[in-house]
Formats: C-alpha cells, sequence, structure tokens
C-alpha cells in the first residue's frame, strides 16, 4: 500500500469519528435542553420569594392561551412565554378563565396566576399564605397601589380601615 492510501483511510476514519462524536454530543445536549424543559412546565418557581411585587393584568374576551403566556412574561410574571403557554395548556384552570383586570403578584406560580384568573375556583378555596388573593379590580376601586401589604395567614383586601 502506499502512504497516501493509508494517510486518506486514517483521515476518513478520523472525520467519521468526529462526526459520530458531533452528532452524539448534539443529541446529548438537546435531549437534556428537552428533558429540562419539559420538567419545568411542572415544577417552576414563582419569579421572586413571597410577598413579590403586585402587577396587575388585564384579560380580554377572545384572547388566546399564547396571547395570555405573552402578556405574562412582558409583565414580568413567567421567565418564559412559551414554557407558561404549555403550562396553560395543561392547566385544570384554562377553561374557567374569565376576562377581568387582575391583580397578581410574582410571588405566584403560573399555575396560581391561572387560579386567580378562575374566579370559581378562587372563591372556593382561600389563598395560600405566600399569594395575595386575586379580585376583580373595578376603575377607581383601588386608591394606593402599594399601602396594602399581606402578612402570614393574611390576604390582601382593597376596602380602607377606618379609625
Amino acid at each position: 500500500m502506499k502512504i497516501s492510501q493509508i494517510l486518506s483511510t486514517i483521515l476518513s476514519a478520523l472525520v467519521k469519528i468526529a462526526i459520530a462524536i458531533w452528532v452524539v454530543n448534539f443529541i446529548y445536549t438537546k435531549t437534556m435542553a428537552a428533558y429540562d424543559f419539559g420538567y419545568r412546565v411542572f415544577t417552576e418557581p414563582a419569579i421572586s420569594p413571597a410577598p413579590g411585587r403586585e402587577v396587575k393584568i388585564s384579560i380580554t374576551e377572545g384572547k388566546k392561551a399564547m396571547d395570555i403566556a405573552k402578556l405574562l412574561e412582558e409583565k414580568g410574571l413567567v421567565r418564559d412565554h412559551n414554557l407558561a403557554f404549555l403550562q396553560i395548556l395543561a392547566s385544570p384552570y384554562r377553561e374557567g378563565m374569565e376576562p377581568g383586570v387582575y391583580t397578581v403578584t410574582t410571588a405566584m406560580t403560573t399555575d396560581e396566576i391561572l387560579k386567580a384568573m378562575n374566579p370559581s375556583e378562587s372563591e372556593e378555596t382561600a389563598p395560600a399564605s405566600s399569594e395575595v388573593q386575586s379580585t376583580q379590580v373595578d376603575e377607581g376601586e383601588k386608591e394606593s397601589g402599594d399601602s396594602n401589604e399581606e402578612t402570614e395567614g393574611e390576604t390582601e383586601t382593597n376596602e380602607e380601615e377606618t379609625p
């Protein structure tokens, strides 16, 4: 055999090995990313710890799940609208969401936010201490945005106490 044939065979084998390593690495990294994304659909934590920052969101009639997910991302309530979209699709609260203006916090998970946008569910169960009770807000109902803070075991109300 000539040296050129030997070198050609060795080079061909090395290229094939390099391509095989690249394919395995590509499949591995994409599989890990897909697993991580799927895992986060069910375990994504809230943006911030309790009590979080209050945010008003307005849901209009006919808004699609992707529009709501993008709105939640724009308002800083979720990290990724694609993840929130899948969480909305998988949520049992998806069907009962009603249009309105809702006050939620960054300490709420996507599931808790969706539950807050489902008036029949939010009336049936009391909110956990880590979330602010969401209500449909009428215009002019809330006078000061930061005057009410939640304490452990209590939920925020929009009524002012008089001395």
